[in-house]
């Protein structure tokens, strides 16, 4: 019995540092490269949280300046050359890309056969989804890392945890001492582990919720512009107006 006293007493101060620098050199080589990986998962979501969050604040703020422009009467020729070099925005893109498309199909004035103007409908139509859908494709990178951390990081954290607890266990087998002082620091390394989990996965669980609503809510704004574009395209078709587009005007 003598060895493991004099061991418990060597180890001094450092055997009992429950802070969370000491929990974690003391852990065992496995535990600490789960605490590494959750710890290195939580840098990176918050990366991703707060680069989102920046860019959904900054893409409505666009989206309500050029919603202003399109509306304002203003031709959409006159807008559409203002805007296509423009900087990378999903709304300007889709814009762009149902008027590349009209013009191209105008290119030798509006065609009087029906058949001519639906299939012109058509493809201003296709270019604005598949714009759309590329668009969202971008805005929604990050997302599964967020989703991937918020269901996976608890687990991760509690095969920390059980294999700390496995490994306090053998040492208290080892030394035939149960005193709490033994148990207690292997214990609470194993448990920080799991504390890490949960401390990457709430906050990623609770920022891809709201991002999911945030992009859902911009997604049905790009549709519902489109919408709004393809109908006053489909309006200057029916009315025969070969001089260009006129003005938007915003039906109440």
């Amino acid at each position: 019995m003598a060895d493991p006293i004099v061991d418990t007493v060597n180890l001094g101060s450092y055997a009992h540092d429950m802070s969370m620098w000491g929990l974690f050199l003391q852990a065992d080589p496995i535990v600490k490269a789960v605490m590494f990986i959750l710890i290195a998962a939580s840098v990176w979501s918050w990366t991703i949280i707060l680069a989102k969050r920046s860019s959904l604040r900054k893409l409505d703020k666009k989206a309500n300046v050029f919603e202003d422009s399109f509306w304002s009467g203003e031709p959409l020729d006159k807008i559409y050359a203002r805007v296509k070099n423009s900087k990378h925005d999903p709304m300007l893109s889709t814009f762009s890309a149902g008027m590349e498309e009209w013009q191209v199909g105008i290119a030798n004035g509006v065609p009087s056969k029906e058949s001519l103007q639906a299939g012109i409908r058509q493809r201003v139509e296709r270019a604005m989804s598949v714009a759309i859908g590329r668009e969202m494709n971008m805005l929604e990178r990050g997302m599964t890392f967020l989703a991937s951390v918020g269901s996976t990081a608890p687990f991760i954290g509690l095969f920390g945890t059980v294999w700390g607890i496995m490994g306090s266990f053998s040492s208290i087998a080892a030394t035939n001492n149960t005193s709490l002082a033994v148990v207690a620091p292997g214990i609470a390394e194993a448990l920080f582990a799991t504390a890490l989990g949960l401390v990457a996965a709430i906050p990623a669980v609770i920022a891809y919720n709201v991002f999911s609503t945030g992009l859902n809510r911009y997604a049905d704004r790009l549709d519902a512009f489109a919408d709004e574009f393809t109908a006053i395209l489909s309006r200057h078709l029916d009315s025969q107006d070969s001089g260009g587009i006129a003005k938007s005007k915003k039906v109440a």
